[in-house]
């Protein structure tokens, strides 16, 4: 992120991400950069509006299709707002995330030592049923793109600052803001 911050400072021209990338690192990156960028928007983000749908529809009774497209108008109008607001909404979502990690990471481990758990302590379940890994290391590899794409958004706000009337500044001080956000919600 600051390193974003820093080429839309020195490179005001610029107005894509995938451009700076090009310029730091080369075709190839930029090139790369835009497929993976393309990818997510077009294949990822649907995936997640479905998963959404599924969770949601125990607690909202209608089908998961109007759910999901429910799901996608929020996010597209999310991505449609200023770059402070934008900066809010993810804030506020990364930490409702952080706080269900946390949580989860609590109940697991209380369960683990046999705190809550009803026979008492068990890692069981990293040995049992296939160990670690039952379906081999594909399973755990297809998990990366999910991870790479976990970041992927916060890079808008960048290219919006950039378009302020004073770039340099509004840059710095969203940069600063988003990573401090980050470090706050971790």
């Amino acid at each position: 992120m600051r390193m974003l911050a820093e080429m839309a400072t020195a490179l005001p021209k610029v107005r894509s991400f995938t451009e700076f990338a090009r310029a730091g690192l080369g075709e190839g990156a930029g090139f790369v950069v835009g497929w993976l960028y393309w990818y997510f928007w077009v294949l990822v983000v649907p995936v997640e509006a479905i998963a959404g749908a599924k969770i949601l529809e125990h607690w909202i009774p209608l089908p998961p299709l109007p759910i999901g497209v429910g799901l996608m108008i929020v996010m597209t109008g999310v991505n449609l707002m200023s770059a402070r607001s934008y900066a809010e909404f993810e804030f506020w979502f990364a930490s409702i995330k952080v706080t269900a990690i946390v949580v989860f990471i609590a109940v697991a481990t209380s369960y683990a030592f046999g705190w809550t758990a009803p026979h008492g302590a068990t890692f069981g379940n990293l040995k049992d049923h296939g160990g670690f890994t039952p379906h081999g290391w594909i399973a755990v590899l297809a998990a990366v793109p999910t991870v790479f794409f976990a970041m992927t958004g916060a890079e808008i706000t960048t290219i919006a600052a950039a378009e302020s009337a004073q770039p340099g500044r509004a840059v710095a001080r969203m940069g600063s803001a988003v990573i401090g956000r980050i470090l706050v919600s971790t």
